[in-house]
């Protein structure tokens, strides 16, 4: 009786399909080890279970860990943010970030753009979809693995060091203060294109580092540009 039910459930199991037969081997729960350069509070958990659905309670645990440390004021952070860093730390090898800036109110955001070089106006930060940290001395390999992963913004800041991740538009790039003031004034004449009605925005010879108003100026048209052509 048990040979033949033994080559019955066999039959049964040769006639389905090959990719039934398989069962799903279930997922690791996603881990992450952060600390905030801010607040001094540390991050150190499972924020999604095996079936990769991210867990209530560490998601509002991380969202009050990466608030606007500037207002205290939280929003609900995006899981794919997290994710994409934990994947970068898994690539280079390091199991802890330190978190420089995440989640920033509209009021933060707009005050570090008026004294920060940079800064984009309609920040990813903003939405709780991004995140600057550093890595300590694989910074720089991590922003390289980052970028080869194309699935969000990379911001490489080689003078502040610190690395910006998130999960806008794939697109790439490098802030370095000191590199864009030799560019201009080695042209020592540049001509940025305003969008319609906007004049072109000039800077003429003089031979000495950008004003915190060029810089601002410059930034301010640099990011339409990049809003128009996200729109095309």
């Amino acid at each position: 009786m048990e040979r033949r039910r033994f080559l019955a459930l066999a039959a049964a199991l040769a006639a389905m399909p090959a990719g039934a037969q398989a069962l799903p081997r279930p997922a690791e729960p996603r881990r992450i080890r952060l600390k905030n350069a801010h607040t001094g509070e540390s991050f150190a958990g499972t924020y999604r279970d095996r079936d990769g659905k991210p867990i209530a309670a560490a998601m509002d645990d991380l969202s009050l860990f990466l608030r606007d440390h500037y207002s205290g004021a939280v929003i609900a952070m995006d899981a794919g943010v997290v994710d994409f860093l934990a994947d970068v730390m898994a690539q280079v090898g390091e199991d802890e970030a330190t978190v420089l800036s995440a989640y920033r109110t509209p009021e933060t955001n707009a005050m570090l753009a008026r004294t920060n070089f940079g800064v984009a106006e309609n920040s990813q930060h903003m939405y709780g979809r991004a995140l600057d940290v550093f890595l300590g001395q694989k910074l720089e390999t991590a922003m390289s693995t980052a970028r080869a992963m194309g699935r969000g913004g990379v911001g490489w800041y080689p003078r502040s060091n610190f690395i910006h991740l998130d999960t806008g538009p794939v697109r790439n790039w490098t802030m370095d203060e000191t590199g864009l003031d030799n560019l201009l004034l080695a042209n020592r004449l540049m001509v940025i294109a305003g969008g319609p009605g906007h004049s072109p925005l000039m800077f003429r010879g003089a031979r000495a580092p950008l004003s915190v108003a060029q810089r601002l100026a410059l930034h301010r048209r640099l990011a339409h540009a990049e809003l128009l052509a996200r729109r095309f």
